[in-house]
C-alpha cells in the first residue's frame, strides 16, 4: 500500500512516436527506484556469495590469480546481470519487476541493446562520490527524472500500474485463433508485451470503426509487425492471417486465455 501511494505521486510524461502513436508514461518516483535498486543489490549479493565461494578455491593455486578472477567476475556479474535482465525482460530487472518499474525509450521506440548497456555502464559515474549522489542530483533537476545514464542513453524509468482487464465483449473474440496450440509463442508474448502495449492494441481494436480505412490498415500493420517481431512465429500462426485479425488474436491470448 505504501508503494502504491508513493507511485501515485509520480509525474506523467507524454510522448508521440514517429508513427504518430501517443503514449503516456508515469515516471517512477525516487522511492520506488531506490527500492528496486536495493532488491537488485540483494540479488547480486546473493549470487556473488555463491560465486565467490567457488572462485575462492583458486587461492589454493594462487591468491593473485584468485583475486584477479574475483575482481573481473564481480564486475561482470554486477553489470552483466542488469544488462542481460533489462535486455531479456524488455527493460526490467528482478527489482524492477517487484516494484513494477520498466526502462523505456524516451521517444516511445523499442529499447536497443546499446541503450541498455550504456545506461548501466554509466552507473559508475552516477554512483559518485557515494550513494548515487551524482545520479540522484541529475534526476532531481531533470524534467523527466533521468540520471546521467538515462540522459546519455535516451531512456526513462516508468511505473506500470496494475492494468485491469478491459471489456473485450465488443471485440468479436471467440473466432478461430491461429495462436492457439503454440504455447511457446503465447508464453513469450505474455512475458514480453507490456501492459501499456496490450491496452494500446485493445484500444485500437475497440476504436477500429472510428478510423478511416487507410489509417486503420496502416495502424494494424504497425501493431502486427510489432507483435510479430517479439518472437519467432510458426508459419501456420501468422501466414494467411490479416494484420487486424492477428492483433485480435494477440489481444485474446493476452487477456482471455491466461490461466
Amino acid at each position: 500500500m505504501a508503494a502504491a501511494k508513493g507511485a501515485e505521486r509520480t509525474h506523467r510524461f507524454h510522448v508521440r512516436t514517429p508513427e504518430g502513436v501517443a503514449f503516456s508514461y508515469r515516471l517512477a518516483s525516487p522511492v520506488l527506484r531506490l527500492a528496486a535498486l536495493m532488491v537488485d543489490w540483494m540479488t547480486v549479493t546473493a549470487a556473488w556469495m555463491i560465486l565467490a565461494t567457488i572462485i575462492g578455491l583458486l587461492s589454493i593455486v594462487s591468491r593473485d590469480i584468485a583475486g584477479m578472477v574475483m575482481a573481473i567476475s564481480y564486475f561482470l556479474l554486477s553489470q552483466g546481470y542488469r544488462i542481460a535482465a533489462e535486455w531479456l525482460w524488455r527493460g526490467q530487472t528482478i527489482g524492477k519487476k517487484v516494484m513494477r518499474l520498466r526502462v523505456v525509450d524516451e521517444r516511445g521506440l523499442r529499447l536497443t541493446f546499446a541503450q541498455i548497456a550504456l545506461r548501466n555502464l554509466l552507473r559508475a559515474v552516477d554512483g559518485l562520490p557515494f550513494a548515487y549522489l551524482v545520479g540522484g542530483l541529475a534526476a532531481l533537476f531533470s524534467r523527466k527524472a533521468q540520471r546521467l545514464g538515462d540522459l546519455a542513453a535516451g531512456t526513462l524509468v516508468v511505473w506500470e500500474p496494475v492494468e485491469a482487464t478491459p471489456d473485450l465483449s465488443t471485440l468479436q473474440t471467440g473466432k478461430y485463433n491461429s495462436l492457439r496450440g503454440h504455447l511457446p509463442v503465447v508464453a513469450r508474448l505474455r512475458q514480453s508485451v507490456t501492459p501499456g502495449e496490450a491496452r494500446a492494441a485493445w484500444q485500437a481494436l475497440a476504436r477500429r470503426d472510428t478510423f478511416e480505412d487507410a489509417a486503420r490498415v496502416k495502424l494494424f500493420a504497425e501493431l502486427a509487425e510489432h507483435f510479430r517481431g517479439i518472437t519467432p512465429m510458426p508459419p501456420e500462426a501468422a501466414e494467411g492471417v490479416s494484420d487486424e485479425q492477428f492483433v485480435r488474436n494477440v489481444v485474446e491470448v493476452l487477456y482471455l486465455e491466461r490461466k
